[in-house]
C-alpha cells in the first residue's frame, strides 16, 4: 500500500529538535560575538573549498543524471526540512559505512559507497536526514571554534597545567560531539517518519546486513542489559570504551531515539508544535544549561548503572550531611521521630 504523503517542517528551527546537552554548548557558542561569522569565512575558504574540490575529482556528484533515486529522496529530505536549495551531496567509494557533513559557508554531505549498499530506501532517508540536520544546527562550525577558543585561551591567558585543561576540556568537548548526533538523529527520524526503520539503521550499523538473523526485541534487550551494567569494573569500562569515541554506541543510539518518540516530543512536532526559524525564543545560557542538567539528572535518577547508584548515594549522604550541620550552626534543634530525627531509615527515604 502507497503510504500517506510525509508531513513538511516549514520554517523549523533546529532549536526546537536539538538534544539539551547539544543545545546548552551551542546556545553558549552563538553568545560569542561575530567570532561565527569570521571563523565561518575561513572554514570556507580554506578547509571547504579544498574539500570540495577534492570530492569534485574523487567522488560522484549526485543529480538526476547521477544516482537518480537517491538525489530524489535527498531532495525529498531537504524539502521535508525546509532546506533550499539542498547542499550538494556526493557519492564516494569508501568501504566502510559512514556519511558526513562537511563546510560551512557552503556546505555539502558525503555518503560513503558501503552505506548505499547496505542501507535500504526508507533507511537511507534516514541517514540523509541526519546529516542535513548536522548542517541546519551548525555543528561543524561550531565544533572548530570551540577548539579554537580552547587554544587561544591557553595561548593567550598561559592558564597552568593548559595541557590539563585542553584535556579535560576535549573529554567535555568529546561529550557534546556525541550528543550532537543525538540531535541529528531526532532530524533523520523527521525525514523518514518510520521509526522502524530508523531502529533498522542503527541494527545494521551494530550488526551488518543480516537482518533476517537479528531480533529488533533482542536488540531493545540488549540496550537494556548495557545501560544495567554489571559491577563497578564494568561502568569503568563503559567509561574508557567512550574515549575518542565521535558517535554514541548504535545500540545505544536505538534506545535514546525510541525515548525521545515516547516522550512525546515526535508526535509533537508532526503535529506542527515547534519553533520557527527567526521566531525562537531569546536563548538563554542559563536556561540550556539547566535543561541538559534536569537531562542527565533525570537518565541518572533511572540509571540501575553502579557508578551513577553509588554517585548518586554518595550525593544524597552530602547533602543530607550539610543539611544537619546547618541546622547545628543555626540552632535549629532536630525533632525526635521527625526530620533527620527519625534515624537512617528516616534519611534514606529523603534521598529516595
Amino acid at each position: 500500500m502507497p503510504r500517506a504523503p510525509r508531513i513538511r517542517f516549514p520554517g523549523l528551527s533546529p532549536h526546537a529538535i536539538e538534544h539539551p546537552a547539544d543545545r546548552a554548548a551551542l546556545t553558549a557558542l552563538r553568545k560569542v560575538p561575530g567570532f561565527d561569522v569570521v571563523l565561518k569565512k575561513v572554514i570556507g575558504l580554506v578547509g571547504e573549498r579544498r574539500l570540495h574540490v577534492l570530492y569534485l575529482a574523487s567522488a560522484v556528484k549526485v543529480s538526476d543524471e547521477q544516482f537518480p533515486k537517491l538525489q530524489r529522496l535527498y531532495q525529498e529530505c531537504a524539502e521535508i526540512l525546509d532546506m533550499s536549495p539542498a547542499p550538494e551531496l556526493f557519492v564516494s567509494q569508501t568501504p566502510f559505512v559512514n556519511a558526513g557533513a562537511i563546510g560551512t559557508d557552503h556546505p555539502f554531505i558525503v555518503l560513503n559507497s558501503a552505506t548505499l549498499e547496505l542501507l535500504d530506501e526508507e533507511e537511507l532517508r534516514f541517514i540523509l536526514g541526519h546529516e542535513l540536520g548536522h548542517i541546519l544546527s551548525d555543528h561543524v562550525l561550531y565544533k572548530t571554534m570551540l577548539v579554537l577558543l580552547l587554544r587561544m585561551a591557553v595561548l593567550r591567558f598561559g592558564i597552568p597545567l593548559g595541557w590539563l585543561v585542553i584535556s579535560a576540556v576535549l573529554a567535555a568537548l568529546g561529550e557534546w560531539d556525541r550528543k550532537s548526533e543525538l540531535s541529528a538523529d531526532r532530524f533523520g527520524l523527521l525525514c523518514s517518519q518510520d521509526p522502524q526503520a530508523s531502529e533498522g539503521v542503527f541494527l545494521k550499523l551494530a550488526g551488518g546486513g543480516r537482518t533476517a538473523e537479528m531480533s529488533r526485541e533482542a536488540f531493545r534487550r540488549q540496550a537494556a542489559e548495557y545501560k544495567a551494567g554489571g559491577d563497578m569494573l564494568d561502568s569503568l569500562y563503559k567509561l574508557l570504551n567512550l574515549l575518542g569515541q565521535t558517535h554514541p554506541f548504535p545500540v545505544l543510539r536505538a534506545a535514546e531515539l525510541a525515548g525521545w518518540v515516547a516522550s512525546g516530543a515526535y508526535a509533537r512536532v508532526l503535529g506542527g508544535e515547534y519553533e520557527r526559524r527567526g521566531a525562537e525564543k531569546t536563548a538563554s545560557v542559563a536556561g540550556d544549561a539547566a535543561a541538559s542538567a534536569r537531562d542527565y539528572r533525570d537518565k541518572a535518577a533511572g540509571s540501575q548503572d553502579p557508578v551513577v547508584n553509588f554517585l548518586r548515594d554518595v550525593g544524597g549522604k552530602g547533602r543530607r550531611l550539610l543539611e544537619r550541620v546547618s541546622r547545628r550552626l543555626t540552632g535549629e534543634e532536630e525533632k525526635p521521630g521527625g526530620g533527620e530525627g527519625g534515624g537512617e531509615g528516616g534519611g534514606q527515604g529523603g534521598a529516595s
